[in-house]
């Protein structure tokens, strides 16, 4: 039996991890903008709704009962909020990677940026009844 604060499923730490809120459309949409532009294929996704994604979640303190936020983890670290987006878009190519360049703005203002979309996002982009079911060539690629 496995702890409640821990993933059942395990995950090779070389590769990234992003888990997302599966019904935001907003959040979906990024990590299909992942698929496309991780071209070595590193990147592993789980939504937060599945039981892998919402015991990580409980594991790095988040919030379980709203998915206001993604969780990313690179290299044994994690990062959520705006943190989260600059470290994934870190990892990819140039251009990509001139998104460190958000981390100029002070940490109150990027917080109060990336809660003011993740407050709406369902109000703004959408969201869907229920998760969406991977393409077989993505399957592997998500846990849990």
């Amino acid at each position: 039996m496995t702890e409640p604060n821990r993933p059942s499923k395990p995950f090779a730490a070389s590769h990234p991890l992003i888990v997302f809120d599966g019904v935001c459309v907003l959040c979906s949409g990024f990590v299909r903008m992942v698929v496309r532009l991780d071209r070595q294929g590193r990147f592993r996704f789980a939504t937060a709704q599945s039981p892998f994604g919402e015991a990580l979640f409980r594991k790095h303190g988040l919030r379980t009962d709203s998915y206001e936020t993604n969780l990313v983890l690179i290299d044994g670290a994690f990062f959520t909020h705006l943190d989260s987006l600059v470290a994934v878009m870190s990892e990819l190519s140039w251009p990509w990677r001139v998104a460190k360049a958000l981390l100029l703005l002070p940490r109150p203002l990027r917080d109060w940026l990336y809660n003011r979309i993740a407050k709406n996002r369902y109000a703004l982009f959408g969201r869907k009844d229920s998760c969406d079911i991977p393409s077989a060539a993505l399957r592997g690629r998500f846990l849990g």
